[in-house]
């Protein structure tokens, strides 16, 4: 399977409308995404496998601070490497940035992308409770900060 990591495009939308709808409660919808697209603090990467959507990673670049606001694998393209593969070109395009430091939430209960956001170099650093809905569920809040010497 060849993968391909690039910046995401109108063309990828309705794809990723699609795996959202598949892997979340409350789905992004496709106006959602292209309004990241108008946005300049916004960076959204896709990845391509075999030339099919198979996912998305991105943040949102505040004061140098970037919220990850999303990463999704289609479910069929999970546990190949895709989602660590988009986190690293995206953490090459904050270091470019300037961004010092990476958040994301994620649902408590969601063992295995903690452990993996663990891998990431991500640490826990908080709960935001109630945060979710369809179920109702705290968030657990993540951090990965540039080391400073």
């Amino acid at each position: 399977m060849k993968i391909e990591i690039r910046e995401l495009r109108e063309e990828d939308i309705e794809a990723l409308a699609d795996i959202e709808r598949e892997s979340f409660s409350m789905p992004w919808s496709e106006n959602a995404f292209r309004d990241l697209l108008r946005q300049p603090y916004c960076r959204y990467l896709v990845a391509l496998a075999d030339s099919l959507v198979a996912g998305c990673c991105g943040y949102t670049n505040l004061c140098n601070e970037a919220n990850i606001d999303n990463v999704v694998v289609a479910e069929r393209f999970r546990r190949r490497g895709i989602a660590r593969a988009m986190l690293e070109k995206l953490f090459a395009l904050g270091e470019a940035e300037g961004v010092e430091a990476y958040t994301l939430e994620v649902r408590v209960s969601n063992v295995a992308a903690i452990h993996f956001y663990e891998q990431c170099g991500f640490c826990p650093e908080g709960i935001r409770p109630g945060f979710y809905d369809r179920p109702k569920e705290d968030a657990l809040i993540m951090w990965k900060r540039k080391k400073m010497y």
